[in-house]
């Protein structure tokens, strides 16, 4: 079995973005659209604070599809295009995807965007990787977990770019893997547990 995931260590995000913007670059991610998203928490606006000046705190927390092992989107798709591989990650065969948006209602991470209109892109033309499938108008769409770079044996390419080193990939079902000790070690938690879904996104601080 594999699980492949992520950690994320708190402490250490910056909150500068990179992740979002690099996995935009990768993926082909149309203008108006992120996969991966870093919030300010406790705060109704990107990179607000907390408190009174000069009394402010700020904490991120980069949020995206979090690759569930019991996956609510996958429950409640009636085509069967969200599915999960053989890896552990949460994947939609955009083929099959009608558009009805019923993953997005039930997913508690608001990890999805949808095409709602023809795609734009700033240049005027497709990048990032070429084996990136290119998603129509209507059509839901979330992190792949960089399907394509992780299939080749690459880390994500939010893990890639991370300046901080906040990132961690890896094989949850390798007990010796990188990312198994740190959730291990860190006490490591995931958002939502109560909801049931077993993330296989865990963070730490």
């Amino acid at each position: 079995m594999t699980r492949l995931a992520i950690a994320i260590n708190k402490t250490r995000c910056i909150g500068c973005q990179t992740c979002a913007f690099a996995c935009k670059m990768q993926n082909n991610v149309p203008e108006g659209m992120r996969w991966n998203r870093v919030i300010t928490e406790g705060c109704d606006v990107e990179d607000g604070a907390l408190g009174t000046y000069p009394n402010l705190s700020r904490s991120y927390l980069p949020i995206a599809c979090q690759h569930c092992e019991n996956p609510a989107c996958q429950r409640v798709c009636p085509t069967g295009a969200t599915y999960k591989d053989d890896k552990g990650r949460v994947e939609i065969d955009y083929d099959k995807c009608i558009g009805c948006r019923m993953c997005m209602a039930a997913c508690p991470y608001n990890a999805r965007v949808f095409n709602w209109n023809e795609p734009v892109r700033k240049p005027d033309f497709n990048f990032g990787d070429k084996e990136v499938p290119v998603r129509p108008k209507g059509v839901a769409e979330k992190c792949t977990l960089c399907k394509e770079r992780t299939d080749r044996g690459e880390e994500p390419m939010c893990v890639r770019c991370c300046p901080t080193k906040a990132r961690t990939y890896g094989d949850l079902d390798d007990p010796n893997s990188e990312i198994s000790k740190l959730i291990a070690e860190r006490h490591a938690y995931v958002l939502l547990e109560e909801q049931g879904t077993k993330p296989q996104v865990h963070y730490f601080e």
